[in-house]
């Protein structure tokens, strides 16, 4: 318990260090949102990625939180899923290459003995679907690190209760890392998670899940499953039957997520994710009980019912229709703005 509570707290001072130190790098390098209007630099995506593989790899190497060979595997691989968001933060790729390579690093650690060829192949899809509508909520100042904690503190309880205590452990460095991360990343935001960090976080929680029910029920895993992501579900029903209803292609990003358009409704940008949180920390807990037996996996249709409500209510919402970067004529003053024009013609 002691080693847990210290791998934790390290990996919470670790990540907000390398955050806050990185971002002069990344700013240099063009490692920044493309879709904001000022340069905010993705130094959290690789700060919470190296606190947690050095923290969990370093307690295991030294004997204090032995993780075990498959767990192992899974830092290995959420490790190379995060260089692969990395290459998606430095140059655009096409929008199958980072769902196809998810699925690839799945494929190596689902524990097919214990769920068998059919169950291991579902598990490989959900781990890449799973993981790529959790990159969807790196959309809002504290979203994705608020989420990714509740669902990481989740996971370790259902570890927990199978007394897996190197998963636990596992979790709760990478609740303490996005800790860290997000002493940066409150509105307004210093520093971004990006796709390194989102890809990362969504594939170790999503593959974390997996082992923990590997080998149980599957109408109870599945409840299980859902209502760990049920936030991610959400803004990923939104985001597709919003484009769909607009007749726009699913792939081209907009600003039309669960955090943009509660924004519209006058929401504070503090509040976004506090409320998200709020509810995805509810549908952790029913997560938690279908696990434990102290709920059926018929409560997953609650919390089923219960994020459809927002989907319904904020679908047909106006958005903005692009992303607008701010544009340095744009902002000159109109003299400035008629020279740079003469020059140009």
């Amino acid at each position: 318990m002691l080693y847990g509570i210290t791998a934790a707290a390290t990996a919470l001072l670790l990540s907000a260090l390398l955050a806050g130190v990185l971002r002069t790098p990344a700013l240099r390098l063009g490692i920044t949102d493309r879709r904001r209007r000022r340069p905010l630099p993705l130094s959290g995506g690789t700060a919470v990625a190296l606190a947690t593989v050095l923290v969990a790899a370093g307690a295991d190497a030294a004997g204090l939180l032995p993780l075990g060979a498959g767990v192992g595997r899974v830092v290995a691989a959420a490790g190379c899923v995060a260089l692969l968001g990395l290459a998606a933060d430095l140059r655009r790729l096409r929008w199958w290459v980072t769902p196809a390579g998810t699925a690839v690093a799945a494929g190596f650690v689902v524990p097919y003995e214990e769920t068998g060829a059919a169950a291991g192949a579902a598990a490989v899809a959900w781990i890449a679907v799973a993981t790529t509508v959790f990159r969807g909520l790196d959309h809002a100042d504290g979203l994705a690190g608020a989420v990714g904690a509740v669902g990481a503190f989740g996971v370790a309880a259902c570890a927990t209760a199978e007394l897996m205590d190197g998963l636990a452990a596992l979790m709760g460095v990478l609740a303490a890392a996005l800790a860290g991360f997000l002493l940066h990343n409150w509105f307004p935001a210093r520093a971004g998670l990006g796709s390194a960090g989102a890809l990362f976080t969504g594939f170790l929680l999503a593959s974390s899940a997996v082992f923990v029910r590997a080998g149980q029920g599957i109408g109870a895993g599945t409840a299980v499953l859902y209502a760990l992501t049920a936030i991610a579900c959400a803004d990923a029903a939104l985001v597709v039957l919003g484009r769909r209803l607009d007749r726009r292609a699913v792939t081209r990003g907009r600003p039309d997520h669960l955090g943009h358009r509660m924004r519209r409704l006058g929401l504070a940008p503090r509040a976004v994710p506090v409320l998200l949180g709020a509810g995805s920390a509810g549908g952790v807990l029913v997560a938690v009980c279908v696990h434990t037996g102290r709920l059926s996996p018929g409560a997953a249709w609650w919390v089923a019912a219960a994020a459809a409500v927002p989907v319904l209510v904020l679908v047909r919402r106006p958005v903005t229709p692009v992303f607008r970067p701010r544009q340095r004529v744009a902002s000159a003053s109109p003299q400035v703005s008629e020279r740079l024009r003469v020059r140009s013609g």
